[in-house]
């Protein structure tokens, strides 16, 4: 395994210093009697309840881009503490990154009480998730029945991704508008129809058809 040890204390005072070194050694002796392999060591000193932190958001870009499976710390305390380490914790679930811990001797593993959060966080999360889906179909039904002929745009649904200026009809945008769809309906219809695009680039492109129309009808 690849693994990121990160290492944190609260204030930058001297007596600290020597704290922080001693987590690195620690967790470095730790990486090597379980013959791991160390790809990234990240020190910091900045309060546990802070979440914006220049050195978890380097750990977690190493996480994201899949370049180490595990991360190494002293306990769960030098993560995060409170909400910011719940938060943490879920991030690093979701992203299927092993936690090693020296006050475990081992895979870290979660309280009863934070283990019933982090489940609480994810049913909620699957909630959403099914809301969201729900509301693409709202806006897909309202806009067949406002006369969408959705087969006439299956051909667009492998071009629509990808590109640097998102591509989508808006002629359909201004139909749907005229019929009363809000822009945040507009857009889930479209990304029913498989163009990735938001409710405020609909807007915009919606806004400069309208400049364009004017500057017509004043020429």
């Amino acid at each position: 395994m690849k693994a990121v040890i990160y290492c944190r204390v609260s204030t930058e005072k001297d007596e600290q210093a020597s704290s922080i070194e001693r987590q690195r050694e620690e967790l470095i002796r730790l990486a090597a009697s379980s013959d791991i392999e160390v790809i990234d060591i990240i020190e910091e000193k900045q309060s546990g309840y802070e979440i914006e932190r220049p050195g978890i958001f380097r750990m977690l870009d190493v996480f994201t881009a899949r370049e180490a499976d595990c991360l190494l710390i002293q306990d769960e305390t030098r993560l995060g503490r409170g909400n910011t380490k719940i938060a943490l914790f879920h991030h690093l679930q979701k992203l299927e990154v092993k936690v090693y811990t020296l006050s475990q001797h081992g895979e870290f593993q979660l309280s009863e009480s934070d283990g019933m959060v982090l489940q609480i966080v994810g049913i909620v999360e699957e909630y959403q998730r099914k809301i969201h889906n729900m509301k693409i179909k709202r806006g897909m039904r309202r806009a067949i029945e406002a006369g969408y002929d959705p087969s006439k745009n299956l051909s667009n649904q492998q071009a629509a991704p990808g590109r640097e200026r998102i591509d989508f009809p808006i002629q359909e945008v201004i139909r749907l508008r005229n019929n009363k769809l809000t822009f945040q309906e507009i857009s889930s219809v479209l990304r029913g129809m498989g163009f990735n695009v938001s409710k405020a680039t609909v807007h915009r492109r919606y806004q400069e058809y309208l400049s364009l129309e004017s500057e017509d009808a004043s020429g």
